[in-house]
């Protein structure tokens, strides 16, 4: 089982890079945002590794973080989605916006992925929007994961509603919300809450 490849970038191609490590070059698929942040070729790198045995093949799939490496592994726990699905996934929602657009149901920031319908982004929703709170709230400090009280339902609800027909992203809009009732409590009714939300989203 192969964890992490440490050696000289050989290639990069548009589904990953080819890593020298003592003069045999191993093919690691990766996400877009993985394939951005390694150096240029014929310098050294580092990645941590999944290992995929199939019958038929050895597959490797590197990361550039621990984080992408975590949620790749949560997501293909998901029926329907596979090791390349999981890197498209990756690409089009980063590893600390993707906990935040799980339990905000943002459905639509998953369907970016190529290969993401609707059906499958509800059921990615359904399957780890219990497992993902602490999880996200652990890879960043800087997003409000917690979601907000009586989040679907009541003025919560409400005010996201609201900022959604405003133009602003579901994700965005759950996140102001959410960081906004736990400045105001509990009590807080749905027209403080947007203009609470509002107040986070403009800064």
């Amino acid at each position: 089982m192969i964890a992490k490849l440490a050696g000289v970038i050989d290639q990069i191609c548009p589904e990953g890079a080819v890593i020298d490590v003592g003069g045999v070059g191993y093919l690691a698929f990766c996400s877009t945002r993985t394939i951005s942040r390694l150096p240029a070729v014929g310098s050294t790198t580092s990645l941590l590794i999944e290992t995929h045995v199939r019958e038929d093949h050895i597959h490797l799939y590197g990361f550039v973080d621990a984080a992408e490496r975590d949620w790749f592994r949560r997501l293909t726990t998901v029926q329907g989605v596979g090791a390349r699905l999981a890197l498209a996934i990756l690409s089009a929602v980063a590893p600390e916006q993707l906990g935040l657009a799980i339990l905000a149901e943002d459905k639509a920031a998953l369907t970016r992925a190529d290969g993401v319908g609707a059906r499958l982004a509800t059921r990615i929703v359904n399957e780890l929007r219990d497992k993902v709170g602490g999880v996200a709230a652990a890879a960043t400090s800087s997003v409000p994961i917690a979601p907000p009280p009586d989040a679907a339902a009541g003025p919560a609800a409400d005010a996201v509603s609201a900022l959604v027909n405003l133009g602003y992203r579901r994700t965005e809009a759950f996140g102001a919300v959410a960081t906004a009732a736990r400045r105001l409590g509990g009590g807080a009714d749905a027209g403080a809450l947007i203009r609470a939300g509002l107040q986070e989203l403009a800064q």
